[in-house]
């Protein structure tokens, strides 16, 4: 079949970090029948004009990505800023996740607001979120739980995405959306109720747990339990005042008579 399009992707996937020799570890073929396609072989002969099927299959079934190419390789952004910004979002600093990623805050803030990012810098972060998309932050103390506030405060004011509204097949993709109805209409006050309502939609009948449904909701743990266990303490406050009242119980005939005199 026609060589072109392997030819072609090989030069894209060199763009993209991934050199000829390291592409054809990759689709299992000879460093020279690659070498081939691309520059040609001994004698000034011309590069490849075809190649079998199954060679240009495994060429063309790789596909570029952080975690293939060199550490020092220069990858898009777009994933990068969204697990560090999503992150944030369900309340981890920034300058905590810049240390994991081995970098001081403002180099990291700086990094991230580049097109490109190293693709080692690109697998630590992702490594990070990994770890750390379904684990809430420690609010043990007062220092603790400021720091949170500060973090989630920060992302809402703009408009960061936190975990559970990324789709894991789109959130590397420059052109990719998170997903509908990831955010809640924004009020300066929630209604406990309304907040109470839509996690339990996400807790029963999607599977969240609290965590999970605080993150979605973007409120804290300690918010989202207080609006259900408020919510459940009206609920049942409600059901008392609109039981039938019992009937007043007579008193005995002799009480009665006794009254009576």
């Amino acid at each position: 079949m026609d060589a072109d399009p392997a030819r072609e992707h090989l030069r894209a996937l060199s763009a993209a970090g991934i050199g000829w020799k390291r592409a054809a570890e990759l689709a299992g073929l000879s460093s020279s029948a690659v070498s081939k396609l691309l520059y040609g072989g001994p004698g000034d002969r011309p590069p490849s004009r075809r190649i079998r099927p199954e060679t240009a299959a495994a060429i063309l079934g790789i596909r570029p990505s952080a975690d293939l190419a060199a550490p020092g390789t220069l990858v898009d952004s777009a994933g990068t800023r969204r697990r560090a910004q999503a992150l944030v979002a369900i309340g981890w600093p920034r300058a905590r996740i810049a240390a994991e990623a081995g970098m001081s805050p403002s180099n990291f803030g700086q990094t991230l607001q580049r097109e490109q990012v190293c693709a080692g810098t690109a697998r630590a972060v992702r490594e990070i979120y990994d770890r750390l998309w379904d684990t809430p932050p420690d609010e043990g103390d007062r220092h603790a739980r400021a720091g949170v506030a500060r973090a989630r405060n920060y992302a809402a004011a703009r408009g960061w995405v936190p975990p559970l509204g990324w789709d894991d097949d789109v959130i590397d993709d420059p052109d990719g959306r998170p997903a509908d109805g990831w955010k809640r209409p924004a009020r300066a006050t929630r209604r406990r109720a309304e907040l109470a309502e839509d996690a339990e939609e996400l807790i029963r009948r999607e599977g969240y747990t609290r965590e999970h449904a605080a993150a979605r909701l973007g409120v804290s743990l300690g918010a989202l339990e207080a609006a259900l266990s408020r919510t459940r303490h009206a609920g049942s406050a409600s059901t008392r005042r609109s039981a039938p009242a019992s009937p007043p119980r007579r008193r005995p005939a002799a009480t009665r008579r006794r009254a009576e005199r």
